[in-house]
């Protein structure tokens, strides 16, 4: 293989790849869908190679789930694994900035920062959810670009777009508002810029129970969706047959996006 064709395949597999996240981040690509290399190489016009090794690539940053026989899949997370990614964050975050040596900031990094976030605040108030991912994770990836240990900025990185997968069917569903959203873009990046830690912790901390509280609301909901539909099994069960035998039909299971049994 020659250089050019090595560089050709890599580009368009990074594409591919960066295509695919994009369909999956503006929930054009619902979790639980199902598709295969054949039938996205066909969709794109490409050969299977660059777009099984993009795909690899999503599956590695835990976007999809694959299956031998069955081909990939995007990953669908539930609330314990929202909450659980929140928390990671949380933690991580804290002892990054409750030790200097790990964080540098530089100042003409400041400025754009400065811009995402006031484009990520307008986009949240004016209820564009694409354009608010979009700038959301462009603030908290060049903001992981103070973090000295890449891996670190790269681990927080997966974890944003992770927690992205999980809101944006449901925000699409529900509806976005600031009971919901987090508006604090602007406040943290003042922070930083001032060094004020103690201020950055608690933009940090109102950040993270924004988002801890909408889990709680999520489980809430969640369970009463599920007892409703333990209690229509059960006055189904009781109709089609002699008390207490319960109904020759199985019902079916109530819907309950991101509940796992």
């Amino acid at each position: 293989m020659s250089p050019s064709a090595g560089v050709t395949r890599n580009t368009l597999r990074q594409q591919i790849a960066d295509a695919l996240r994009d369909e999956v981040l503006a929930g054009r690509l619902p979790p639980g869908r199902e598709f295969t290399v054949k039938q996205i190489a066909e969709q794109y016009g490409v050969s299977a190679t660059p777009v099984r090794e993009a795909l690899f690539d999503l599956s590695a940053q835990g976007l999809l789930a694959s299956d031998q026989h069955r081909g990939f899949q995007v990953r669908e997370f539930t609330v314990a694994d929202y909450r659980a990614m929140t928390e990671a964050r949380a933690l991580v975050v804290e002892g990054l900035f409750r030790n200097p040596a790990e964080v540098a900031v530089r100042p003409e990094g400041l400025a754009s920062i400065r811009r995402r976030a006031a484009e990520a605040v307008r986009a949240a108030k004016g209820g564009d959810l694409d354009v608010l991912i979009g700038y959301d994770l462009r603030f908290w990836r060049e903001l992981g670009q103070f973090v000295l240990n890449p891996y670190i900025a790269d681990f927080l990185t997966r974890l944003r777009v992770q927690a992205w997968v999980f809101a944006v069917h449901r925000l699409r569903r529900d509806g976005m508002d600031e009971d919901v959203l987090w508006f604090g873009h602007e406040e943290l990046a003042e922070a930083i810029a001032r060094g004020d830690h103690d201020q950055v912790h608690a933009e940090m901390r109102s950040c993270y129970g924004h988002a801890l509280a909408w889990a709680d609301r999520l489980e809430a909901r969640e369970a009463e969706a599920e007892a409703e539909g333990d209690a229509e099994a059960k006055a189904e069960g009781g109709t089609d047959g002699p008390p207490g035998t319960g109904s020759a039909r199985a019902p079916e299971p109530p819907e309950s996006p991101g509940h796992c049994a």
